[in-house]
């Protein structure tokens, strides 16, 4: 993923330069289909590189990043974007590439974190990724069978904290 190769969050993309450099990556490897796996950050980005597509590659040529046959040819960028996020938060599909790892690794982690919560009888918080989006937290509160679970679609009421405290006293 974008982690692994260093492309998440590339501040560089942001700036029509840092996409020029991109574009002349491409041309002069000779790339002209993009598959682009993210979010709502990655699939922005990916339009707003097909939008500007030809006046790169006109800026490339103009200032003799790219010579008029690789122009040519690079004419067209074939662009497919796929919905990459462990947030699975994106209307119109059952469950985005990357959740239901990410719900499997949840429950490695919870797998281990129960064993010792058991044997030294302790109640454990366990934390997960989801920005706005509550459905790993759901999930694996579900899947795991936990006593409490908050969600950002359900903020907690104000007196949560002594709410939880008698709960776990009972």
């Amino acid at each position: 993923g974008g982690t692994v190769i260093g492309s998440a969050r590339c501040q560089d993309f942001r700036t029509r330069e840092g996409r020029l450099k991109a574009a002349q990556n491409l041309v002069k490897r000779g790339i002209t289909n993009l598959c682009v796996i993210g979010g709502d950050g990655s699939l922005t980005g990916a339009d707003t590189f097909r939008a500007e597509w030809s006046g790169l590659l006109a800026d490339l040529l103009k200032a003799g990043g790219i010579t008029a046959q690789e122009a040519q040819h690079s004419s067209c960028l074939n662009i497919v974007g796929m919905v990459g996020s462990i947030d699975n938060d994106f209307c119109g599909t059952d469950m985005t590439i990357g959740t239901d790892s990410a719900l499997h690794r949840i429950m490695e982690i919870v797998d281990a974190i129960t064993t010792t919560a058991q044997s030294h009888q302790r109640t454990f918080v366990l934390e997960v990724m989801g920005r706005h989006c509550g459905y790993l937290a759901l999930i694996t509160a579900l899947a795991c069978g936990a006593d409490w679970v908050f969600i950002p679609e359900s903020p907690p009421e104000d007196d949560w904290e002594d709410h939880l405290c008698r709960r776990l006293t009972e």
